[in-house]
Order: structure tokens, then C-alpha cells, then sequence
């Protein structure tokens, strides 16, 4: 199974697309676990993802269960609580990047079911950065790392 770039309850239609744009651009399928917080067809979405959803690897699970059931492999979650840089990680090929709700990041059963709890350094009085932002930079980073990134 190839890296992945997982959305947990996307609230935001803009980043959901930029990042749906991030992972055709790298050619990484993108994974959203619902419920969203906009209708998935909504015209920002498609205005942020532009043509580049023709290209993307999309799926959608309904559930945090029903993506489990469908994605057993590790789940490294970008979280302001990670304790482990974003570099200098031991990514795997096989990863699935997880990215929370911009709103409410993601649930204390998400955070237990990570194998990898990942922080972006950052000066100590940022809180954090906006999630397609940060969704790029990690998934660069794990490109890199395993020999991933397009020529």
C-alpha cells in the first residue's frame, strides 16, 4: 500500500481542497473520514482543488470505524500534543499522514490508535499552523525520506 494522506472530519471546504491538489500533485491518494464539515460538493472545495481532482486518488469512509476496517496500516498523526519532530521521522512507504479537523483536531481514540505522533517545529508562542500548510510540509517530508517525490 502506498504512502497516504488521511483527513479526520475535514471542517474546512478551502484546505480539504488544497490538500486534495497537494496529494494529486505528488500523486498520493487522499483518505477522508467523515462526517465533513460542508457538503462534500461544495463550490470552494472544487475552487481550491481547481482541475486537480480529476487527478486524485480519493476515497471517503463514513466512519472513523469504517476506515480503520479499510486502512490497518500505521497512522502517523500531525498533532500539537506530538512529543517527535516531523524531521528526522522513520517514515514508512506504507504510512497513512493523518491530519485532523481544523476546528477540534481529533478524538482521544485517534490520538490512542496513532503509531506516531508527529509536531512541526515551531516558535513556542505559535499554536499552530493551518492544516494544508501543514500537510504539505509533512508529506514532503515523508516523500523525501522514502524515496517517494516525484522526478
Amino acid at each position: 500500500m502506498p504512502l497516504r494522506v488521511a483527513l479526520f472530519h475535514p471542517d474546512i471546504p478551502q484546505n480539504a481542497g488544497a490538500i486534495l491538489r497537494l496529494c494529486a500533485c505528488f500523486g498520493v491518494p487522499l483518505e477522508v473520514i467523515e462526517p465533513c464539515g460542508f457538503v462534500w460538493s461544495d463550490s470552494k472545495l472544487r475552487r481550491a482543488g481547481m482541475d486537480y481532482i480529476a487527478n486524485a486518488h480519493l476515497t471517503r469512509h463514513a466512519t472513523w470505524e469504517a476506515f480503520r476496517a479499510a486502512r490497518p496500516e500505521r497512522l502517523v498523526l500531525a498533532t500539537t500534543r506530538g512529543a517527535v519532530s516531523a524531521y528526522g521521522f522513520d517514515y514508512q512507504s506504507d504510512d497513512i499522514l493523518l491530519f485532523g479537523s481544523e476546528g477540534s483536531g481529533v478524538t482521544e481514540e485517534v490520538h490512542q490508535a496513532a503509531g506516531a505522533r508527529l509536531r512541526i517545529p515551531m516558535r513556542p508562542e505559535a499554536r499552530s499552523l493551518n492544516v494544508a500548510m501543514s500537510a504539505g510540509m509533512i508529506l514532503a517530508e515523508a516523500l523525501r525520506v522514502t524515496g517517494g517525490l516525484p522526478q
